[in-house]
């Protein structure tokens, strides 16, 4: 099967093009990126240069995920179509992952042994569970069970080896003694679940110039019916929702080189925004790397974050993740009472291998759609204020990925996912205060754009953010302080047309 071209053919003309007008001698750019040659090196800088005529669409533009991209048609299966650079054989595989994706995990023992393994403590039966048609989460619904938000767990260092272990990344918080890391209402027949939380909002009104306003809603969490007594007094939580999965395999073969040369940690630059990495651990080799995946940009890789998942929401174990009672903690005696799922005639763990390759191979290889409009007037007029307006600073429009990814489908792309994958102070108004690894209680990961104008079509809503707490991308937006406070305050000062034109171009990535 003939692999549709790469950057290299895709965009030969324009780079000939120009490197004749004058690009950067090889040797003064890129020196970060050790798998390119030195005309590769030209090549990409050029075509990573920024925009200067907002009146047309920059070229390839529409393909925010390379030659991967899905060109179908962006319907509510926009975000559950495979990367398009994919052989026949890598489809076979992504169709058997999205089989195991969707899979409802049985409580132990169940006569479907390869299913068995639940919990016993959980907060969905499958991934597609909170990733609902592989998209963006959701708080519950006034009288619904959340499902695709959940709260995340933890209390302050209380001994030195706890302080240690953090210190040396070997740990990334502390999980609270008894509900452990995550809090799981759902529980298996016969087993009490760890209770309920509620939320209640707050309104803010914001006035806009032109004479409009926008209210925000501040949620407040509130845990009750605990079923395994009182929490730590201390216990910080943080609420999640699942977050779209296209593209990730693409983020994952981004150049460490690119992110690195994007931190500032110290705003030596001056421009107000100190992004900065996140540090951890890769989970096989030990040895400290680049956390690129989750809200606090927790996990390395996309395996780690697939086990990760497995374990702490579904309370599946695998060959990363081997404790068969997942998050259920030694002070919850019932829970770790109860039989696990593992088969000795299966292989290790609930989900051995090829279940965990085979699910991540499918996480890895969700294509992103093709961007819409790119050529409408109004589009262009808002992608210049998004620029006016400072965001590129941080949602980083472009880059090119590695000519080393581990994936032929991934390698050397020009993908647009408008995210520098930094940590960033967002100020006290998003703040959970719930410190992660690197990332202070202040601090998030810039998600990135890509999709986003598609959440409704896939997802039946459009609540965004960490927690889902903005009802539109205009809220979204006006939540955004420290770092961000500058670019906020210049969406606040907009005409309205402006502001209604910014809106329609983040609508069409």
């Amino acid at each position: 099967m003939n692999r549709v071209p790469s950057v290299g053919a895709m965009t030969g003309a324009l780079l000939c093009i120009c490197l004749a007008s004058g690009a950067a001698p090889a040797d003064t750019v890129l020196t970060h990126r050790d798998d390119l040659s030195e005309k590769d090196k030209a090549k990409v800088s050029k075509v990573m240069s920024p925009p200067v005529d907002f009146g047309q669409s920059e070229l390839f533009e529409p393909m925010q995920g390379g030659a991967g991209t899905s060109r179908k048609r962006p319907d509510r299966d926009a975000f559950s179509r495979s990367n398009a650079n994919l052989t026949f054989e890598e489809q076979h595989s992504f169709k058997v992952g999205n089989g195991l994706f969707k899979k409802l995990w049985a409580s132990s023992p169940s006569s479907t042994q390869a299913s068995d393994g639940l919990g016993p403590l959980y907060n969905a039966r499958s991934c597609q569970g909170c990733h609902l048609k592989d998209g963006r989460g959701r708080p519950p619904r006034p009288g619904d069970e959340a499902v695709s938000l959940f709260l995340r767990l933890s209390i302050p260092p209380q001994t030195d080896d706890h302080r240690q272990a953090l210190a040396d990344r070997r740990i990334l918080s502390v999980p609270e003694p008894v509900y452990g890391g995550q809090f799981q209402h759902f529980a298996v027949p016969g087993l009490a679940g760890e209770g309920r939380f509620d939320i209640e909002f707050e309104e803010i009104v914001v006035p806009l110039a032109g004479g409009e306003t926008a209210v925000l809603q501040k949620p407040g969490y509130r845990i009750r019916d605990l079923g395994y007594g009182a929490m730590h007094d201390e216990t910080m939580i943080s609420p999640r929702v699942a977050p779209p999965m296209i593209g990730l395999g693409l983020v994952q073969a981004i150049h460490p080189g690119d992110l690195a040369a994007l931190a500032d940690p110290d705003d030596l630059d001056g421009d107000g925004i100190s992004g900065k990495l996140s540090r951890v651990r890769d989970p096989n080799t030990g040895d400290l790397t680049i956390g690129r995946f989750g809200w606090k940009a927790s996990n390395p890789t996309i395996r780690a974050q697939t086990a990760d998942a497995f374990s702490g929401d579904i309370g599946i174990s695998s060959p990363d993740r081997p404790d068969n009672f997942g998050d259920c903690t030694g002070g919850q005696h019932a829970c770790r009472a109860l039989p696990h799922g593992e088969q000795a005639h299966l292989g290790v763990s609930e989900a051995p291998d090829p279940v965990m390759e085979l699910v991540t191979f499918y996480s890895e290889n969700l294509a992103v759609p093709a961007r819409r409009d790119v050529d409408d007037p109004q589009v262009l007029e808002g992608k210049e204020v998004f620029y006016r307006a400072g965001c590129p600073a941080c949602h980083q429009p472009k880059f090119v990925t590695s000519r080393a990814a581990d994936n032929p489908a991934h390698r050397f792309q020009l993908i647009w996912p408008y995210s520098d994958f930094l940590l960033h102070d967002m100020g006290e108004g998003l703040a959970d205060h719930r410190p992660v690894g690197d990332a202070s209680g202040l601090e998030w990961r810039t998600p990135p754009l890509w999709g986003i104008g598609l959440t409704e079509a896939v997802n039946k809503h459009t609540r965004f953010l960490h927690d889902g707490r903005a009802r539109n991308l205009l809220e979204a937006i006006l939540w955004h302080d420290g770092e961000a406070k500058p670019a906020r305050d210049a969406v606040v000062a907009l005409t309205p047309a402006d502001r209604r034109s910014l809106i329609r171009f983040l609508e069409s990535l």
